[in-house]
Parts: structure tokens; sequence; C-alpha cells
């Protein structure tokens, strides 16, 4: 390795501080194979630019993308189908999880307007609204209009 090279890699330690990560964190992800050590001096582990943008994109799609490491590991193997397949998952699941969070904020919306003083407990609307899940019919309150 030139002189040159060498500048280029950065130990392990930098490189949790630049990314605000546990150097136990990046070890784990080496266990896991996420990623690589490009050489290690005097036994510290030391990464190189790709190694540095394979930790960037670790982090962003564990924090944006809400991926488990499985799934971004089968994202970082290269197998077009595959990842393919993790991002629709995840895709799916994301909106999932915002119909869920819009039914959530409805609710609570609702109860903010709601002409009872006490919501949870003699609110008609949610009474109908509950009554209509305990049927079987699993409703939420964006389901039904609200009463004016």
């Amino acid at each position: 390795m030139t002189e040159n090279a060498a500048q280029e890699l950065v130990a392990i330690g930098e490189v949790g501080r630049r990314f605000k990560l546990p150097v136990s964190t990046l070890r784990y992800w080496e266990e896991r194979g996420l990623i690589t050590a490009s050489a290690r001096r005097a036994g510290v582990r030391q990464f190189d630019a790709d190694q540095l943008h394979r930790i960037g994109l670790i982090q962003l799609w564990q924090e944006l993308g809400l991926l488990s490491l499985d799934e971004i590991a089968a994202m970082l193997s290269g197998d077009a189908h595959g990842w393919r397949d993790v991002v629709r998952d995840r895709i799916d699941a994301i909106e999932e999880q915002r119909r869920r969070l819009a039914d959530g904020q409805a609710q609570l919306e609702h109860m903010l307007v709601c002409p009872n003083a006490h919501p949870a407990g003699r609110c008609d609307f949610m009474r109908e609204v509950i009554a209509q899940r305990m049927a079987g019919n699993p409703i939420t309150p964006r389901d039904l209009e609200f009463p004016a």
C-alpha cells in the first residue's frame, strides 16, 4: 500500500465520531458482513472511502427507511431481484404505517373537537366506532363521517 493510499484510510474510532455511531456498532456490522475493514494498523480497523459510503448508506437506510439489518444485507448483496423485493416490501410497510398514523391522528383530532367533555367515555361517535369493531367490522374513526 502506498503512503498516499494509507492516508485515505480512516480508523474505526474516527469513523464512529464522523457518523456518531458507537464503535461496537461498526464491529457488529462487520461481524454481520455488512462492512469490511479495508486494512488494520496496529490491530485498529481502517476503512476506505467505499466502506465509509457503505456505512453511511446503512445508517441512512436504518434511520429513514426503517430497514432491518437483514433487509440492508439483501440490498447490499447486489442481487437486483432481491433488493428490489426488499424495497417494495418496505414501501408497502411504510404505506401501512402511514395509514395507521393517519387513523391515529384522526382519532386524536376528533377527541380535540368532540363536543363531549369526556370523549373517552361519553362520545357517541366513538361509541359507534367501537360498536362496529365489536361487530367484526374493523373500522377506524376515519372510516365513519364525523358528526357535524
